[in-house]
């Protein structure tokens, strides 16, 4: 697949703010690439001069190889964290008034089932619950039948039922042959989703690849945990094993062979816990801070 857009070195200041540091990627056609880092990361910032709504203070940004022209915003689709709806019109009227902006659209009736609003089409958007208002805002961002598709933490603030659902759009979308730039806080999120993911801190990127293959990069296959009432003797560990408050804890890559080591020195394993490295535990290594803190 060829490359749909590409970043090289951006930067953004606001005053004495590097809020952009010099950030380098591209999207291949067809995925979903996440953003990923804490609030103040960049991420908001970085898709605004994606989108042509800031101007970088350098740097280079490419669609399909060349510099974006000036119909660019009728090829793409935004959903932002601050998009707000008109008072006193239903969804239909919200649909067909976004609709009217744009050259190309997407089959109304198709966007509907979609986006799975056809029970709400008569309904004042000021009655719709926080996942259906997402579910509009969805839609919005794709009446002009997009190439490319921009989704600024669109889960934030919804419950775990409406985010899951969400999530199923996002790959219904994506089934429908749109590139997906999405950012995220959620790390379960980006793992569902993302075929490729960049991870921001501090306006940089600091690990760029495929989730599965970045964990593997930076962590064991897996972490196994042993409450230390389960050892026979707990001032003994076993080989390979520290403590951790009341556990011992093992990193490794062979879990079959750690096991073994438990069995062979008479330990219970019926309290044992076993574990994959996640998203979140990739951040705390690569920054010393949690994905969520701010």
């Amino acid at each position: 697949m060829s490359s749909l857009l590409s970043v090289e070195n951006l930067v953004k200041h606001y005053q004495e703010i590097r809020a952009v540091d010099g950030i380098s990627f591209y999207l291949t056609e067809g995925q979903c690439f996440g953003l990923l880092g804490p609030n103040g990361a960049g991420k908001t910032t970085t898709l605004e001069m994606l989108e042509d709504i800031t101007d970088a203070d350098s740097g280079n940004i490419q669609y399909r190889g060349a510099p974006r022209t000036a119909d660019f915003r009728q090829i793409i689709g935004i959903q932002s964290q601050y998009t707000s709806l008109q008072d006193f019109q239903t969804v239909r009227e919200s649909l067909n008034l976004f609709a009217s902006f744009y050259d190309r659209q997407w089959s109304f009736d198709e966007l509907v089932a979609l986006c799975n609003l056809g029970e709400l089409l008569d309904r004042d958007t000021r009655r719709l619950s926080g996942g259906q208002r997402q579910r509009l805002l969805l839609a919005i961002a794709l009446v002009n039948d997009p190439d490319l598709v921009f989704l600024d933490e669109p889960t934030t603030g919804l419950d775990p039922q409406s985010r899951r659902h969400f999530w199923q759009l996002i790959e219904d979308i994506k089934a429908a042959g749109k590139t997906i730039l999405l950012t995220t806080h959620y790390m379960e999120e980006a793992s569902v989703l993302c075929d490729q993911i960049a991870v921001m801190d501090r306006g940089k990127i600091i690990a760029e690849g495929e989730p599965d293959v970045l964990l593997a990069e930076h962590f064991p296959r897996a972490l196994i945990r042993v409450p230390l009432h389960a050892l026979p003797n707990s001032s003994e560990l076993p080989n390979a094993f520290l403590r951790q408050g009341e556990h011992a804890c093992a990193a490794t890559d062979d879990i079959d062979q750690t096991l073994q080591t438990l069995r062979n020195e008479d330990i219970a394993l019926s309290d044992l816990h076993i574990s994959s490295p996640t998203l979140d535990d990739l951040f705390l290594k690569l920054t010393g801070h949690g994905l969520r803190e701010s």
